[in-house]
C-alpha cells in the first residue's frame, strides 16, 4: 500500500534474465478498493484479466494490459470474501463469504446463478473451487468444530452434497489445492505440519484419500506450482512451496517409476501459457477452452549410467614395516637410524668389500623436551606413496609434533614405539 490513503495494488513483471538492480517501480498500479485487498487469481483463459476482492466487500476484474477496469461486483456479497475461484473456461466464478454462503457467479451478467446457504454448520472459513467437469469442491467446520472435507456439490441442485467425509478436529482452515489434469485434490492446513491428498471420481464414494505427507514444522501458507513447471523425467505431479517463519520450503511430488520413458498418463496435455482469448472478447460474451499444450517436450531423459569406480585411498593403508633401526643424528637436523646414515655418506658402507653396516648403539635418554615423531625409512615411504620429505626425516602429511610424557598414539604404534616413556626420558624405539 503506497502513502497515499487509497488502498491498491501493483502488477510486476519479472524479467526472463537476472535484473542488476532492485525493481522499485510495479508495471501497473490498479486502484479502485477502499479496503485491504486479500484475493487475486487470474483468469484461466482471457489474456491479463485479473479478479480481486478485498475486505470492502467487492470484487472487480481489471484488464492488467490497459490498467483499466473491466466489472464491478458491488452487490453480490453482504460480508467478507474469503476466496474466488474461476471454472475451466472462465466463465463463471465460485465464491465464498463470511455470512456463510457459497455463490456460483456469472460476473459478465453480474448475477448469482447458483447459492447455497450453510454449506458447514461451524462458523470457521469455508474454502470452494471448481471440478474440471463443472463439480464444486469445499471445506468447511462442522457444529462441533470438526473439519468436513465436503467431496462435491452439484451447482444445478444444491440441496444435498455428493460426497461428505469429516476428518479430525483441528482448528486450521483447509486451503484446497485442486490438480485437474488427475483428478487429485490436495488440502493444507494453515498451521498444519502435514497434506493429504485425495483423488475425485465418478464413482462412489467419489472421494477416494490416498495418502499424507507429514513434516514437523507448521506451514504458515501454501503456493502450488503450475504443472507445466514440473520436472517430468523425476514423475512429479505435483510441488509445493511451503512458507515457514524465515523460510520457503519446495516440496516435490513423485510417483515412483521404474522406467525412463515420458510418462502418457501422469502428464495427458496440459494448460498453457497462451491465453485462449483477449479481454475485449471475453467481455463480449465469447468463451474458449484453455490451450492445451504437451509437456512432452519439458521432459529431459536421464543421463547413461556411467560405471563408478571407488578406489581406496592409499595413503589410508599402513607403510610396510622397515629394518629395525635406532636414532642418531644425521644431516638434516633430525634423528635418522644408522644404517640410513651409512648409505647417505660418500661411497656408503654398501660400496665396500666385506663392510659390514655398523652397530646399532643403544638409546641414550635425553632431557625432555620437544621432539619429533620418529620418520618411517625412505623406501617405505614412497612404497606407501607418501610425503618424499616424511621419508626424509621430515614429518608428512597428517603427522603432528609430539611432545615427550604425551600419549601414544597411532602414529607412534605404527613405529613400534613404547606405550609411555619413563620420566625424564624421550621416546625410544629398540634397534
Amino acid at each position: 500500500m503506497p502513502p497515499s490513503s487509497q488502498p491498491c495494488h501493483g502488477v510486476w513483471q519479472i524479467p526472463d534474465y537476472v535484473p542488476v538492480r532492485n525493481m522499485t517501480e510495479p508495471v501497473v498500479t490498479l486502484e479502485g478498493h477502499s479496503k485491504r485487498v486479500g484475493i487475486l487469481t487470474w483468469h484461466p483463459t482471457a489474456r491479463n484479466v485479473l479478479l480481486s476482492a478485498g475486505g470492502d466487500n467487492l470484487v472487480i476484474l481489471w484488464n492488467v494490459g490497459t490498467g483499466e477496469m473491466l466489472l464491478r461486483l458491488d452487490e453480490v456479497h453482504t460480508d467478507l470474501i474469503y476466496n474466488a475461484c474461476w471454472n475451466r473456461n472462465g466463465s463463471l466464478l465460485v465464491t465464498t463469504c463470511k455470512d456463510k454462503h457459497v455463490r456460483v457467479i456469472d460476473p459478465r451478467k453480474q448475477q448469482v446463478v447458483a447459492e447455497k446457504s450453510k454449506p458447514h454448520q461451524g462458523a470457521r472459513p469455508v474454502r470452494a473451487i471448481f471440478m474440471a467437469d463443472g463439480k464444486i469442491f469445499t471445506t468447511g467446520f462442522s457444529r462441533m468444530s470438526e473439519r468436513q472435507l465436503l467431496g462435491l456439490w452439484d451447482p444445478k441442485s444444491f440441496e444435498e452434497p455428493i460426497a461428505l467425509q469429516e476428518m479430525d478436529t483441528s482448528n486450521g482452515v483447509l486451503l484446497p489445492f485442486y490438480d485437474p489434469d488427475s483428478s487429485i485434490v490436495y488440502l493444507c492446513g494453515k498451521g498444519d505440519s502435514s497434506i493429504r491428498y485425495f483423488e475425485i471420481t465418478d464413482e462412489p464414494p467419489y472421494v477416494h484419500y490416498l495418502s499424507t505427507y507429514s513434516s514437523k514444522e507448521p506451514q504458515r501458507g501454501m503456493g502450488f506450482m503450475p504443472k507445466r513447471g514440473l520436472d517430468v523425467s523425476k514423475c512429479e505431479i505435483a510441488r509445493f512451496f511451503k512458507l515457514h517463519e524465515r523460510k520457503c520450503e519446495p516440496i516435490a511430488m513423485t510417483v515412483p517409476r521404474k522406467s525412463d520413458l515420458f510418462q502418457d498418463d501422469l502428464y495427458p496435455d496440459t494448460p498453457g501459457p497462451e491465453p485462449a482469448l483477449e479481454a475485449d472478447e471475453w467481455l463480449s460474451g465469447k468463451d474458449a477452452e484453455p490451450v492445451l499444450i504437451s509437456l512432452r517436450d519439458g521432459y529431459v531423459p536421464a543421463k547413461n549410467r556411467e560405471l563408478k569406480v571407488v578406489r581406496k585411498n592409499v595413503l589410508d593403508s599402513r607403510p610396510p614395516l622397515g629394518p629395525r633401526r635406532s636414532q642418531s643424528s644425521g644431516d638434516t637436523g633430525f634423528p635418522v637410524s644408522a644404517g640410513a646414515a651409512a648409505r647417505r655418506a660418500p661411497g656408503g658402507w654398501k660400496g665396500r668389500p666385506g663392510a659390514r653396516p655398523p652397530a646399532c648403539p643403544r638409546p641414550r635418554p635425553r632431557a625432555r623436551g620437544d621432539v619429533h615423531a620418529p620418520p618411517a625409512a625412505p623406501d617405505a615411504g614412497r612404497a606407501a606413496g607418501g610425503d618424499p620429505g616424511a621419508a626424509a626425516g621430515r614429518p608428512g602429511p597428517g603427522e603432528a609434533h609430539l611432545r615427550a610424557g604425551a600419549q601414544a598414539g597411532p602414529v607412534h604404534q605404527r613405529h613400534g614405539l613404547a606405550a609411555r616413556p619413563a620420566a625424564g626420558q624421550d621416546w625410544a624405539q629398540p634397534c
